[in-house]
């Protein structure tokens, strides 16, 4: 089935909820008021639906394959990321000064959406680039960021983030890669990395390495970890590739989804490359990224930017699985409508059933991308407004929001997904339908970039018991704000939201005071209940922000503009609050009350 972006939809986020026009006042972002983002996004979804969508199912069927230390991607993936380069893509959001077009997050955060419907696995490459630059624009040296930003920026080169070794998943203490310092103030590097995405690949001519890894002599756990920039090819003066460095391709993985992307396992220092070892031994030449034993600290800012984009891809998956059931639910006639307003039978999208699920896939997709477009005007206030306090104020809303984008947009994504799959019935089930891969490809969000328990211990540790509670309780109170905008409308839409946004947000801040005031005498108490922790935050913002677009779409309904979106909006916060916002009081409980019954049973009766 074809992509269609939902132009109207990020748009109306934008504008209403996200505020372009105040982020278009902030310096450097003058001119991207609402008409640069308009015709960006027409013109990136123009892009995706034609050149990307259609390698969509052509990546699922026929995915990169390794032979002889060597990745082929996908037959027009090459071509495509090609056009993708030409575009400028890449480097919408990046600084002009290293060749971007520096657009805010804001208006970027849609088109990075829009990529990922249209092809997840293509998608990827483009992600971690960014990671990589992120990383490099705040703690590379003057020297490295003059070698390697353009042709990051550019999309020429592609860049990875290597962390996970075969014996350290989640817990970087346990990295043994390692770095031996050279004469010439370079490093040697020397270890096994997994589960490096587009770590191999035939779509750009130099792939530029973040790895992490420990200096000779470094402490022990997290506070001895390094980082360090090895590239593929060397790059001599001039920034023209030279010998290849010794980091090998051994294997690609076979997966449940996103199988157009090649996932490689990658080797540092075998002495395959053997230029290399012809000189100064085997080892990769490796750059160190700012300061010895500072790496996670760097990476963490890679593993942000990367986080925020999972929760994208969350998004977006959700999305094109919603169009994909939409579209059957059309088409496909089974059985007579339950109230007899058809005497034969009908598609199947009259049923009060499929209703239920189409819409919590609508309230779902359209919830999180608001609450996602929010974050992102937040991060783009973080870093541009003139005003000091107002910088902190939001630079500390976008730190709570990143692990609510990543954990409940990509958890939110497999409940769509599946539910797309449901819509289909018996031939969701069948892989030529296509709903199957939605779900497939939705399953990794949850668990890369940090498996949704750490982003809750990110959310409970480091975002709510470290302040107590404060950032937490100040969007509580933003939250009470759009209450009182509600309680001031007469509208049966208006009053149901308000019963279930004030119920959702006092169960809310009772959660907090449960966190804040437990997480040290209680830790296991606390972390028993720290998904749902999670679920209950992503669940109230998204609501919240539906009940922002609400009372929006009724003024503009009232004055005439384009009514049949805005009533569609209106029903879809109803919606949103009536069967999704309904559930946090109950959260609550099990997360207050319930944490006994988590560790109650012995280990051994496992």
């Amino acid at each position: 089935m074809s992509y269609t972006a939902p132009l109207k939809d990020m748009l109306f986020d934008i504008e209403h909820l996200a505020n372009i026009a105040e982020v278009s006042t902030m310096p450097g972002f003058e001119e991207a008021g609402f008409d640069t983002a308009q015709a960006v996004l027409e013109e990136c979804a123009r892009f995706n639906q034609d050149v990307v969508a259609p390698l969509n199912v052509a990546g699922d069927r026929n995915p990169s394959s390794f032979k002889d230390g060597k990745v082929t991607t996908t037959p027009g993936f090459k071509e495509a990321f090609a056009q993708y380069v030409s575009g400028g893509w890449q480097g919408l959001q990046h600084p002009v000064d290293f060749g971007g077009q520096g657009l805010p997050k804001t208006i970027g955060a849609a088109c990075v959406e829009m990529l990922n419907s249209a092809n997840m696995s293509f998608a990827l490459c483009p992600l971690l680039s960014d990671g990589a630059i992120e990383a490099l624009l705040t703690a590379g040296s003057d020297e490295l960021k003059a070698t390697y930003l353009g042709k990051l920026v550019s999309g020429q080169w592609t860049g990875t983030m290597n962390l996970t070794e075969p014996q350290a998943g989640s817990d970087l203490a346990m990295v043994r890669s390692r770095a031996e310092p050279q004469p010439d103030g370079t490093y040697k590097v020397f270890g096994t990395k997994i589960y490096i995405t587009y770590g191999e690949h035939d779509m750009a001519e130099n792939i530029v390495h973040l790895v992490l890894a420990r200096v000779s002599g470094a402490p022990e756990g997290v506070k001895g970890i390094s980082l360090f920039v090895v590239p593929k090819f060397l790059v001599a003066d001039g920034g023209t590739l030279g010998e290849r460095n010794d980091v090998q391709c051994v294997s690609i993985e076979h997966k449940l989804g996103i199988k157009a992307s090649p996932t490689a396992v990658l080797q540092y220092g075998d002495g395959l490359a053997q230029s290399v070892a012809d000189r100064a031994g085997a080892g990769a030449v490796g750059y160190l990224v700012g300061q010895e034993n500072r790496g996670l600290e760097y990476m963490f800012i890679m593993m942000n930017s990367a986080r925020y984009a999972v929760g994208m891809q969350g998004v977006a998956i959700a999305e094109r699985a919603y169009q994909h059931a939409v579209a059957y639910a059309r088409e496909r006639v089974q059985s007579r409508p339950v109230d007899g307003s058809l005497s034969a039978s009908a598609p199947i999208i009259h049923h009060p059933d499929v209703k239920r699920m189409l819409m919590t896939m609508r309230a779902h997709t359209e919830g999180c991308r608001a609450m996602a477009s929010v974050a992102a005007a937040a991060y783009d206030a973080a870093h541009h407004h003139p005003d000091a306090e107002t910088r902190k104020q939001n630079g500390a809303f976008h730190e709570f929001m990143v692990p609510l984008v990543k954990g409940y947009s990509t958890e939110m994504s497999l409940e769509v997904a599946s539910l797309g799959v449901q819509v289909h019935g018996g031939m969701g089930f069948i892989e030529e339908t296509g709903a199957a891969q939605y779900l497939r490809d939705a399953k990794i969000l949850t668990i890369y970039e940090g498996t949704t328990a750490i982003q809750a211990n990110d959310l409970v540790g480091r975002k709510t018991a470290r302040d107590g509670g404060q950032t937490a309780k100040a969007i509580a109170k933003q939250v009470q704000q759009t209450e009182e905008a509600l309680a001031a409308r007469d509208s049966a839409a208006a009053r149901a939201v308000l019963k279930h946004l004030a119920a959702a947000r006092e169960a809310f801040e009772q959660v907090v005071d449960f966190v804040a005031g437990q997480t040290k005498a209680s830790p296991n108490a606390v972390f028993a209940g720290s998904v749902p922790y999670l679920l209950m935050a992503g669940k109230l913002v998204a609501g919240w922000q539906l009940a922002r677009s609400l009372l929006v779409a009724e003024d503009l309904a009232k004055a005439g503009t384009d009514v049949a979106f805005m009533n569609a909006k209106i029903a879809t916060a109803r919606f949103y609050a009536e069967h999704i916002l309904n559930t946090a009081p109950a959260t609550r409980d099990s997360i207050v009350d319930g944490a006994e019954s988590v560790t109650a049973l012995a280990l051994d009766a496992f």
